[in-house]
């Protein structure tokens, strides 16, 4: 897939499609394309952490840096399976596998009271002490029935969600 949507040929935007489990129309995925190929500066098929942080509220995101960690070099294959979690066509599971990703940043497929400290103290800045933050990560544990000792599967990562509720959705632009 080249750098232009005249490269994506019907056969590709239906491979994308059944790819992204038609989360995305064709159009949406031109669209996405035509985007992707905006930040793909370099021409060589995949985006860098530099050309996502071009993006300005990617930039400006909280979390950004450890997104970038899951996004390096990213192609647009890669591209539309990560913005499909933010559809609001995508599955609650579906959701909770990305967020699960980003919270599991030593990538050994287990979520821990650091890993999700971390990611809070991201999101509050200087909002919340650390003391504050440690208290809400334990009281969320202890609701899901789990301690503060414990490292979450993702199995035991959606049972803890499922408690909180969820939702994350961005609207595709197709214009």
């Amino acid at each position: 897939m080249g750098n232009s949507s005249s490269m994506l040929t019907q056969y590709d935007l239906e491979e994308l499609q059944t790819h992204c489990q038609g989360i995305f129309s064709q159009r949406e995925i031109v669209a996405l394309y035509e985007r992707f190929c905006a930040l793909d500066r370099t021409g060589k098929g995949f985006i860098l952490s530099d050309e996502f942080m071009a993006v300005p509220e990617f930039a400006l995101n909280p979390l950004a840096e450890r997104l970038l960690r899951t996004l390096e070099g990213v192609n647009f294959k890669e591209f539309i399976t990560l913005l499909s979690a933010f559809s609001a066509r995508a599955s609650y599971e579906h959701k909770v596998e990305f967020i699960f990703r980003v919270y599991d940043s030593d990538r050994n497929g287990k979520v821990t009271m650091y890993d999700i400290l971390e990611v809070l103290r991201d999101l509050s800045g200087s909002f919340l002490t650390d003391d504050q933050r440690k208290q809400v990560v334990i009281q969320a544990l202890e609701e899901a029935g789990f301690s503060e000792d414990s490292a979450l599967t993702y199995q035991d990562f959606l049972e803890v969600l499922n408690k909180a509720g969820l939702k994350m959705e961005v609207e595709v632009p197709v214009d």
